[in-house]
């Protein structure tokens, strides 16, 4: 079983983050972090790597139910969308499936909510340009 969602997109890696920041925020997310993999690898490892971004995704009324049902459930917080040159030098976007990452809390209560952002991903990355 995966446990994300994925895309092969066409358009230039910055654009493709651009583009997937406004999709989620139409879907209610807000980016809470952005992480620049590459550019933290050269500063703290003095290594390459290839452009890959993590954006840390949050629908706060979603957040609220979750953690309202689910306390502990804060530590598998802010969903995780990554954009990343693959190895062909085209760009992917994978994001977390939060129906199997909220699988492993034992809670029914959250398979709505689950089920829900997988959704509002599937929605956002419907909307990117196809490879």
């Amino acid at each position: 079983m995966s446990y994300t969602i994925d895309r092969q997109v066409s358009g230039e890696f910055d654009e493709v983050v651009d583009k997937a920041t406004k999709e989620l925020s139409e879907e209610g997310f807000g980016v809470l972090c952005d992480i620049d993999v590459q550019q933290t690898f050269e500063k703290k490892l003095e290594e390459d790597f290839r452009e890959y971004r993590i954006l840390g995704a949050c629908n706060p009324a979603l957040a609220r139910q979750a953690l309202e049902e689910e306390l502990q459930l804060g530590t598998l917080l802010p969903c995780n969308i990554v954009v990343y040159e693959t190895d062909d030098g085209d760009v992917g976007v994978s994001a977390v499936d939060p129906e199997v990452l909220l699988s492993a809390v034992d809670n029914p209560e959250l398979d709505r909510i689950a089920e829900d952002v997988r959704k509002r991903f599937d929605r956002v990355l419907d909307e990117l340009p196809e490879a």
